[in-house]
């Protein structure tokens, strides 16, 4: 009976998947191809209208079908496919009244001119409601209406981000438009929370959206001026729909599965106009930060889930991190921000988080280290235990005096405190097998942490031809304490065996002053032509109290002071920047050139050793952009920069660390600073009328007089680190990528992303005093396909193989070579009605992995939503690593060892959880029993 049971399940799952295959099939030979042209122009002039917003709607619903762009002649053709026969077809451009006309689709029409009248009343300012323009070109503004893009039920940002053509959302919720990364996404013009876009895309659902705004990103000054941003990144402003912009928006979800998994999650905004007030809350276990609400995959932690995750349980949001970067991670925290703005007057907005997490981590290393007459090899294993709160606060206030005058003020500060125990064993033992040495090490640690930074800029407009002075002052000011306590035992084997013994405290005080005073002024050479001075001061000082004390078997206290370890030195760097650029900020051509000399100035005092040392340097460094927008969808950009990087003061401070005492590790006192050259060559091609579009770019850098480690290792296999400059290092990367969405009605969309691309290093170091030379180069092809069918049905395979291969300059070291591969299926199906179901599938084969790990892993997630209460509530259940496969190994390499790694992942757990959404919105109370819920 059972079998019969199952047998006609599987039956009617067949028919289901040919019945929807057949539908697919034929709603696609019976559409028809259409094409329309013409050409849009003023009324009155006759002169083309460029960037014309052509579109077409069923009559029956006014669901957008397809939309193009008109060009420099104010051209047009409308391509598409569709089931339909009569349509709308809208013409909208900014200042002129929309024009409708009912056409007939047919496989060819042209509609000759189409004359637009201008709209006396926008030009004023007056905006005219009832439209559903589903993208406009503004300026440098490009807005898409999001109610234009069909989403499913209850979607969040994220999701209608990835139906907007030139948009990219990669599966940690990376933003890039047209190549560029989204630097921040802001509602109503205001920081949300903070600057990390996942928190405004993760959290907010896309039905009170009312336009997506994508534009460069800004620096104060340029906001100030009005001037275009770079273009290096790029900035999305959310608005809120007016019917939306005052009210409540709230989401509560909650979870528990096996293995004592759990997550709960709240999130609350309170709208009114241009004020906002939120509230956001999580804890977890699953290695998230808590501020999804996608009801999928949003309680799979690290899977499509999270907020600025590594690879291994450590993230941060808002300033604040979470877990130390391995293992798994149990977190909580608490956030509220708040926003409001008064356009010419003020725009504050200020939040507050608080968090905390216990890490742990257990992990094992094999690592092959490379010796010009041989090599060893060491193996290492740790269990690592930590835990972490911190609270921090900011603020960014903006207050405009008058139309010339605006204060603008950022003050940040936060509070943290760590505790960590970390024990290890590591082996060391030679190419035959023989145990050399070993070392078993306890480090028990407890940390604070305070930083509070600000920074103050005053902007005064001169005249109207775009004269202005800039005066700012920054400081930061930073105190660490730390004590930690070391046990280790290290054994030494051969002809002359030795054992030492450490049982040490090291108590640590850092503090870090850095203020910086800054002005420019800016005068008019001509029409886009500008003349920039600036000058920059900069005082760092940096305080180190460094004290060991070994411990006293005889009073059993930690009281015999070890000179030799400790340290007392005041650093200080005190730099002054004068620069001078010349730039032409033209509608289509923008160049800049900058010129400036880095006058640095170190002086170390140490006191335990009476000692000291200054050394002045003095650096012209040079930058030279240059921005060209060809048309509405050709840009090009090109850019070459130099950039001074300053010994760190553990790089120039010669005292003894031997946290590892199978590595010693000294600074060099006489080390210079580094100075990176780079250029880099960026190409970007979109057609919003095509929806099709590549980028590409190439970026090279050199560095001179590096800072490099040199280790000496003895016969005992025990190594001594100390650092120097080389000169020759480079690192290079030249890729593509193409992207093309095929689109019929609203019915079916396809969308290809090929993303190939290069990368080369060449490494310069040491090896037992030889110069070592490694060339390491990778190509990673990668190709990421989505299908979306009516909402109903969304499938997106995706794959990626990575060549590496990586020469030395020495006989003796052997060249590495290996191939990894990563595979990934998703599909989410939203049919029948009310039901989400969700498969994230994703295989990874790591060819470079030594044969005592695991080389491969199929990792599996699976969930399944129903909808309840109005659409209002989500049960959902979900396995995570169903296949119980997940693993955390892999291999890195360096210019002389190769290191295989494994540590603690998260693995299969299966969870139930419940979500639920309370709105209110311009004072009515939301249907069913929402708030008494609440």
């Amino acid at each position: 009976m059972h079998q019969f049971i199952n047998q006609n399940q599987i039956n009617l799952r067949k028919s289901t998947i040919a019945l929807f295959f057949f539908t697919l099939f034929y709603t696609f030979t019976n559409a028809q191809d259409f094409s329309i042209n013409g050409k849009v122009v003023d009324s009155f002039s006759k002169d083309p209208l460029e960037a014309t917003t052509v579109y077409a709607e069923s009559i029956k619903d006014s669901t957008l079908i397809t939309y193009t762009i008109s060009d420099k002649a104010g051209f047009f053709e409308l391509e598409g496919k569709s089931n339909l026969t009569e349509v709308n077809l809208f013409f909208s451009y900014n200042g002129y009244k929309t024009t409708l006309k009912k056409v007939v689709l047919k496989p060819s029409l042209s509609l000759g001119e189409i004359a637009m009248e201008e709209q006396a009343e926008e030009l004023k300012g007056v905006e005219v409601t009832g439209e559903r323009v589903p993208i406009r070109i503004k300026k440098d503004t490009l807005e898409f209406n999001a109610d234009s893009f069909k989403t499913r039920p209850d979607a969040t940002v994220e999701e209608v981000l990835k139906k907007l053509p030139g948009v990219d959302v990669d599966s940690n919720g990376k933003i890039t438009v047209n190549g560029k990364e989204v630097s921040q996404v802001l509602v109503n013009g205001q920081v949300f929370f903070s600057k990390d876009p996942k928190v405004v895309t993760k959290s907010l659902p896309k039905e009170v959206i009312d336009k997506i705004q994508i534009t460069s990103t800004k620096t104060k000054t340029q906001e100030f001026t009005g001037e275009q941003g770079d273009g290096d990144s790029k900035t999305i402003n959310l608005t809120i729909k007016e019917d939306k912009n005052k009210g409540l928006l709230g989401r509560l979800s909650g979870g528990y599965g096996t293995d004592e998994r759990y997550q709960a999650n709240g999130l609350l905004n309170y709208f009114d106009g241009q004020q906002r007030i939120s509230a956001i809350a999580s804890s977890n276990n699953i290695n998230s930060a808590g501020f999804s609400f996608d009801e999928i995959y949003g309680m799979m932690g690290r899977t499509r889930g999270g907020i600025s995750m590594n690879s291994n349980g450590g993230f941060s949001v808002g300033g604040l991190s979470f877990g130390f970067g391995e293992g798994i991670t149990t977190s909580s925290n608490l956030g509220a921000s708040y926003a409001d703005s008064k356009k010419g007057e003020y725009k504050v907005s200020a939040n507050y988080f608080y968090a905390n997490s216990d890490s742990y981590n257990d992990q094992k290393t094999s690592r092959e280290n490379i010796l010009p007459n041989g090599r060893f090899f060491t193996d290492s294993e740790s269990r690592f235990e930590g835990t972490t709160s911190g609270n921090q606060g900011s603020a960014n206030l903006e207050f405009d005096i008058d139309e010339t005058l605006r204060i603008s003020i950022e003050p940040s500060m936060s509070v943290n405190r760590t505790n960590s125990s970390n024990a290890g064993f590591t082996v060391s033992s030679d190419e035959t097998g023989e145990i050399i040495n070993r070392n078993e090490t306890r480090t028990v640690g407890d940390g604070q942490q305070r930083d509070f930074t600000n920074r103050m800029d005053v902007f005064k407009k001169l005249d109207t031809l775009g004269r202005y002075i800039r005066l700012s002052f920054s400081n930061n000011n930073r105190a660490n304490e730390d004590i930690t306590n070391l046990e280790s035992v290290r054994e030494v084997f051969g002809d002359n065996p030795v054992q030492e013994i450490l049982d040490q405290r090291t108590m640590v005080t850092d503090k870090h002053d850095n203020y910086t005073l800054g002005a420019t002024y800016r005068e008019v050479l001509g029409d886009k032509l500008f003349l920039d001075f600036g000058y920059e001061y900069r005082n760092n000082k940096d305080y180190n109290k460094r004290e060991v004390f070994d411990f006293d078997d005889s009073i059993g206290r930690y009281t015999d002071f070890n000179e030799t370890l400790s340290s007392d030195f005041n650093f200080k760097n005190r730099q002054h920047y004068p620069s001078l650029a010349l730039n032409r900020n033209g509608k289509k051509l923008r160049l800049g050139v900058t010129a400036s000399l880095m006058n640095t100035k170190l002086e170390n005092e140490d006191f335990s050793r009476n000692s000291s040392f200054s050394k002045t340097y003095n650096n012209f460094l040079f930058r030279v952009s240059g921005n060209y927008n060809i048309d509405q969808s050709k840009r090009i950009y090109m850019g070459y920069y130099s950039r001074l990087n300053l010994p760190s003061i553990n790089q120039l401070q010669p005292v003894a660390n031997i946290n590892n005492p199978l590595n010693v590790v000294i600074g060099n006192p006489n080390l210079s600073p580094s100075v990176n050259h780079s250029v880099n060559l960026d190409f970007n091609n979109y057609s919003w009328k095509e929806r099709t579009g590549y980028f590409i770019y190439a970026w090279l850098s050199a560095e001179q007089n590096k800072v490099v480690p040199v280790t000496v290792t003895d016969e005992n296999f025990l190594r001594t680190t100390t650092y120097t400059n080389v000169k020759g290092n480079q690192n290079g990367q030249l890729g593509t990528r193409y992207s093309k969405e095929f689109k019929k009605d609203s019915t079916l969309t396809v969308k290809v992303d090929v993303n190939p691309y290069l990368s080369y290093r060449k490494e310069i170091g040491f090896n037992n005093g030889n110069r070592l030379e490694a060339r390491i180069w990778s190509i990673t092809p990668r190709i990421t396909t989505t299908f979306n069918y009516k909402e109903l049905l969304e499938i997106v395979p995706g794959y990626r193989i990575a060549f590496n291969d990586t020469k030395y300059n020495i006989d003796t070291f052997k060249d590495i070579n290996f191939i990894s591969h990563t595979a990934e299926f998703k599909t989410t199906t939203y049919w029948p009605k009310g039901l989400v179901w969700g498969n994230d599938i994703s295989y990874t084969y790591n060819g470079n992995v030594g044969p005592s790990f695991d080389r491969d892993f199929l990792l599996w997630n699976i969930s399944l939503g129903v909808q309840m209460f109005n659409d209002k509530g989500t049960f959902k259940i979900l396995a995570y690593d169903l296949l119980d496969q997940n693993n955390n190994t892999r291999r890195s390499t360096g210019q002389d060892y190769i290191q295989d790694f494994q540590g603690t992942v998260l693995q299969r757990y299966f969870m139930a959880s419940f979500t639920f959404k309370f709105d209110q919105f311009g004072g009515k109370k939301p249907s069913g029993n929402g708030m008494r819920f609440f």
